[in-house]
């Protein structure tokens, strides 16, 4: 063995030791509030990442997908064509708030939205639910904040993981979260004239 191999062993044998004491109090298992925001790409996509684990594991999971409406997403398509049995998936609204030009329609989406959230949320057995893009629904007062950071504190059940995607996430949702992502916007090919594409961003 090599110097330099002699001395990356060395070192990572004191990282393993070093990551084992970090893990070891590391015993609580909880369902988690989750919450993907900010200006960069990736905020839905991670969060449908994660609702293919949950499959994997056998985890009953299911999405609410708020704001988007009748795009025909390919999240939507996969998820209810081939695992509809095991992710329950509606849609809430009728596209975004530009396009409906209709406040009251909006509200009315969002708030019929939530309540199938909640009814989701709190299934028996039931392990993740995905409200997507339920940050812009609360962005623009559609739902009450108060209400949703409520619900979410006081009446989700203990092992149930929930995942409020979007942009602009108010700050109460901030401060009562268990895991917070902030995607940050470095590049985007949309500043160069290119258009959402299938597969990138539906």
């Amino acid at each position: 063995m090599t110097d330099e191999n002699t001395r990356h062993t060395e070192k990572m044998v004191k990282i393993k030791a070093a990551r084992h004491r970090m893990m070891e109090d590391k015993t609580v298992e909880k369902g988690l509030i989750i919450v993907h925001t900010g200006t960069g790409k990736g905020k839905s996509s991670s969060a449908f990442g994660m609702i293919m684990r949950c499959i994997a594991h056998e985890m009953p999971c299911g999405v609410v997908q708020f704001i988007k409406g009748n795009w025909a997403t390919g999240e939507r398509n996969f998820l209810r064509d081939r695992f509809a049995d095991e992710c329950e998936f509606h849609v809430s609204g009728e596209g975004f708030t530009w396009e409906t030009q209709d406040k009251e329609r909006d509200i009315a989406a969002a708030k019929s939205g939530w309540e199938k959230a909640k009814e989701l949320i709190t299934k028996p057995g039931m392990r993740m639910v995905v409200l997507d893009e339920i940050n812009i629904a609360l962005r623009y007062d559609y739902l009450d904040i108060a209400d949703v950071v409520a619900f979410l504190q006081n009446e989700k059940p203990e092992m149930a993981h929930v995942v409020l995607t979007g942009r602009n996430a108010k700050p109460e949702l901030i401060e009562a979260a268990d895991l917070v992502t902030e995607m940050s916007l470095i590049k985007h090919p949309f500043r160069d004239g290119v258009k959402a594409q299938k597969g990138v961003e539906f």
